[in-house]
């Protein structure tokens, strides 16, 4: 029969107040949606999380049975036999979302965006397939960011980088000491494997921050943000 062709993501899209010229794509913690997240943020700021250049783009993940639910239905970005960075990855739902999202960013190339103006990242589940999406198959893409974010220890990215040779999108991270979904080491750990791979890393701390996000975490990397992704000097013709 073959592989049913997957439906289009759902998205939340918040739109640049002028000329689109780069795209941000920011997805969501498990069990949650893009219009979630992207309440979430705007409750934390009081505002959508909104720029004049960039258009922010929060796709939704397909519900699926979930392992660590005892195989209830849940919108994850792929599966995992437990939440933990000591056992293997479940592969093959990463590998299938990544073709999905692939999907999203040449919807985004087609909108004339070129690959070094798209940005990828999320929360929590959100940020670890960002990596592997990011750093496995799109290696020309502006920029990652990984909030309270983790990759297993033997991870398949780990495994595509040693054989690695190009530039690698830069990574800003940021994990709270006081997560205990997703234990702050864990992030640390991930942080030094992909410096050591050839990544270029920061990993913004944040003291007693459970597994959530903060209004200067989302500053931070708003600012960040502008940075890889600078307005554009109009064109002259």
């Amino acid at each position: 029969v073959g592989m049913a062709v997957p439906a289009a993501l759902q998205r939340s899209v918040v739109s640049p107040a002028g000329r689109h010229t780069a795209s941000l794509i920011f997805l969501h913690g498990s069990g949650d949606t893009g219009q979630g997240v992207r309440m979430w943020i705007k409750q934390i700021l009081n505002q959508d999380m909104a720029f004049q250049h960039i258009k922010v783009i929060y796709p939704t993940a397909p519900a699926r049975p979930y392992t660590p639910m005892k195989g209830a239905f849940s919108t994850v970005w792929f599966d995992r036999y437990k939440i933990s960075n000591d056992c293997p990855e479940h592969i093959e739902s990463i590998d299938s979302m990544c073709r999905g999202l692939t999907d999203l960013i040449n919807d985004e190339i087609k909108n004339g965006i070129a690959k070094n103006r798209i940005i990828i990242g999320g929360f929590s589940m959100g940020g670890g397939m960002a990596m592997h999406l990011a750093y496995r198959f799109h290696q020309d893409l502006a920029g990652v960011f990984a909030l309270s974010s983790f990759l297993n220890k033997d991870s398949a990215v780990y495994q595509a980088l040693k054989r690695n040779e190009s530039v690698l999108p830069e990574l800003f991270q940021c994990h709270g000491t006081a997560d205990e979904l997703v234990l702050y080491s864990w992030g640390e750990e991930t942080n030094k494997m992909l410096k050591s791979l050839g990544v270029s890393t920061s990993l913004h701390t944040f003291p007693n921050l459970n597994h959530e996000l903060s209004r200067t975490e989302i500053e931070k990397l708003r600012t960040w943000i502008v940075k890889k992704l600078p307005v554009e000097a109009a064109k002259t013709n």
